[in-house]
Parts: C-alpha cells; structure tokens; sequence
C-alpha cells in the first residue's frame, strides 16, 4: 500500500465529470476536426468565449433554467455570481454584442468547447460536463440564412459520414401563435404537453371542447411536409401565418432542390408541436436525429441579442444556430467504426524506436531521435528507455505497440534500420 494513502482510498472524477482517455481523444478528435473542416469551407471563424460566465449573462435570454446552472462561489471582486457556462450561443451573444460591434455582417462564428449543465443523477449517468460543436450565423434574418444553416447541418453529417439521420424541423412564431387561442393561465400547460407529446395530461386540462380539439389538431401536426401543410390548411389562419407557413413551404422547397441537385440533405419531418425548451426562439427550429437519438438543434433567435444590447433602439441582431453534441455523435459512430474506415479504431503507433545499442551510444540515439522530429511531416518517435532489455525483447515491445521500424544506433550516431511491421 503506497505511503501516500495509507487508507487504500480510490480516487474518483468529481460526481458528473468524466475522463477521456487516449483512444476516446483520438475519436473525439477525428469528429472535431471534419466538423471544423466544414465550418472553415463555409466561411465560419473560431470564436473562444470565457468558461466562466455572470449568471446575469447566463440567465438574460432566458436560455437556460438555472437550477441547471452549476454556480462557483461568490466572487470576492464586486460581488457578482458567477456560473460554468452551460451552452454558448449566451456567451456569443454577449461577445457579439459588447466587443463585435463595430464589424460587418453577417458574422459567422463557430465554436468548439466544453459545457457544463447540472443533470439529476441517473441522466446519462449523471454527467454534467459535455462538448460540443456549433454555429452561429449572425446578422441575417432572411431565409437564405436559414436555408445555410440547414445546408451546412448536413454537410457536417456527411462528412462524418452518418447515416439513417433526418431533420425534425418547426416554426415556433407559427406554434406559438397557433396557441395564442389558449387562455393565458393555462397557455403554458398546454405548450408543454403538444411539446412533450403528452395527450393524456391534455386531455386531463380544463378547456372547453373546442380548444381541447384545437390542442389536438396542434400536436397532430407532424409527418411529411406535404401532409402537414394539408392538415394547416384547414386552420382558419391569419395573414401574419399564412405568411410564415408560406415561407416554410419555401424553405423546405429550396432543401429539396438542393438533394435533387445531389446534395447529401437529410429527409425531413415537418412538426409544427415542435417546441425548443427554450423561450427565445422566434423562427425555424430544429432537431438532428440519428437512429432514435438527438445528435444536434438548432433555430433561429432574432430578439436574444438585443437583450445584451446597451443601446436598446440600436434595432439589435437576427440570429440563427445550431449545436452537435460531441458525446452523441461518439456513440452513433462507434457502432460503424467497427466495420468501416472512417473513426479510428484504435490510437496511432508511433513510426520509429531509437534504441542506443549500447550505453555509451546513448547521447548519439538521443540527438538521432531529435533530427527525426523534425521532420517536415509529424513523426512519431520513441526513445526506448530501458538499455537492459535484449534486441529480441525491444523487438516484441514494438511489434505489440506495432511500431513500424527500429532505429539501433551505434556510438558514432549511425543507424541499423530494422522494418518490425
């Protein structure tokens, strides 16, 4: 029992924190760096924000609830409550707002980081630290803006080359009017119950038999673009929906001429009960789905940044996002790994093995190891540590971690080159 810890105690990660080890780091990697690859095509710039946020910042769009912030201690230095951020379109708003002011638009911004959300134990093991990929696209709100975004969601998707993913797409200008017939006292209730797909605490709701049939004919409105556009034609709509539903139509138009055209754009499922959590989406809404699972959402928020806007008839910023939870995209891609190309499946080998033949020659397989490092290209090299072990052992050691060559190095510096795999 080492001296240190005389009680045996085993050391854990903080409850919903979690370790990442080599092998889910290069997986990891490998989706950051193809995610980042089409954010750069795109015209998108990397923007860093602070982990740290006020919990003003936090709580001033209405993003997040904050029983599901994790707060740090009352900062000594004026006071203010502070919080890990737990998603980043706030964070980019402010930073958007406060120090982009005088840029041209549209902005677009992506982002690649940590988050941190307080989960009750038991919700995916209780984890409460995530990462994440993501846009923004600021500054626009036509619907070419939006038609970008969901292009871009798909090329992300097919350069990881996922597959059986399709798109839930809403409007929630259009629900949320759609629901204003809805007494304000119970208006609420019944957006969450269309929301969670909830027809018997519906049905259980006080309303008179004409708005319990409204609350219906709302949540069936979700299938094939085609059917549900039919079902909202019955819809005694306003001037102000007919005009939504028709740019929706639209937009889900310029999407299918795009696939026609060979673009790789997933299927869609039009659901007008579809209703982000949070309050300030005022436009298109969205959830990537990948085999029953939530891989990203995104929609448009054209009054979140004008919260955080000193100069309030400044007219504020249109925005729209979207974000891919890494740790979901990890999981939907590990099943493929295992019988495609594409994610590694297991951690790089090293390309060389110095090994100094003898003692004496330990200076010369040092410098050697160091001219092989700077290689125009990435080299991985090793330094064998142990001068004990014989040449069939160092020969085993490379085989197993499958190193490709040795490099046995004399006193005078030379090299015998043995190719091992």
């Amino acid at each position: 029992m080492p001296e240190g810890n005389p009680e045996g105690k085993t050391y854990q990660p903080p409850t919903g924190g979690r370790d990442l080890l080599p092998l889910d780091v290069v997986q990891k990697r490998w989706i950051e760096d193809r995610l980042e690859e089409v954010f750069h095509r795109w015209g998108y710039h990397r923007i860093i924000t602070s982990t740290v946020e006020t919990m003003d910042t936090l709580m001033a769009g209405g993003a997040i609830e904050r029983i599901e912030v994790i707060e740090l201690q009352m900062n000594q230095l004026g006071g203010q409550r502070l919080g890990l951020r737990p998603e980043l379109t706030a964070s980019i708003a402010r930073a958007a707002v406060t120090r982009l002011a005088s840029v041209t638009y549209p902005q677009r911004l992506y982002y690649n980081a940590n988050v941190f959300r307080r989960s009750a134990t038991g919700t995916q093991g209780g984890q409460q630290e995530y990462h994440q990929a993501g846009i923004e696209l600021l500054g626009s709100s036509s619907m070419m803006a939006d038609v970008e975004v969901l292009l871009l969601v798909a090329d992300c998707l097919s350069a990881l080359d996922l597959s059986d993913t399709y798109l839930v797409l809403g409007e929630a200008a259009l629900t949320y009017s759609l629901l204003s017939p809805f007494p304000e006292g119970q208006r609420e209730a019944v957006r969450q119950s269309i929301a969670k797909l909830d027809c018997v605490t519906l049905s259980s709701l006080d309303l008179p038999a004409d708005l319990q049939d409204l609350s219906l004919r709302l949540m069936d409105l979700r299938g094939a673009p085609s059917e549900v556009f039919a079902k909202l034609a019955a819809f005694d709509l306003n001037e102000e929906q007919r005009a939504i539903a028709s740019q929706l139509k639209s937009l889900i138009d310029l999407l299918n001429k795009q696939r026609e055209q060979g673009v790789k754009v997933p299927s869609v499922i039009l659901d007008l009960s579809l209703i982000r959590p949070f309050d300030y989406y005022t436009g298109v809404v969205f959830e990537v789905i990948n085999s029953a699972q939530r891989v990203g959402q995104g929609g448009r928020y054209d009054d979140l940044l004008s919260v955080y806007d000193p100069m309030p008839n400044s007219g504020g910023f249109p925005g729209i996002g979207f974000v891919l939870n890494i740790e979901q995209l990890h999981r939907a891609l590990l099943p493929a790994s295992q019988t495609s190309t594409q994610m590694p499946k297991e951690t790089p080998p090293s390309d060389w093995l110095i090994v100094p033949k003898t003692e004496t020659a330990a200076a010369a397989a040092l410098s050697y190891a160091q001219k092989a490092r700077q290689s125009a290209n990435v080299v991985r090299v090793e330094m064998s540590l142990d001068l004990s072990q014989s040449p069939d052992e160092v020969r085993a050691i490379a085989r197993k971690r499958k190193i490709n060559r040795i490099a046995w190095i004399s006193d005078r510096g030379l090299p015998d080159i043995e190719i091992v795999n």
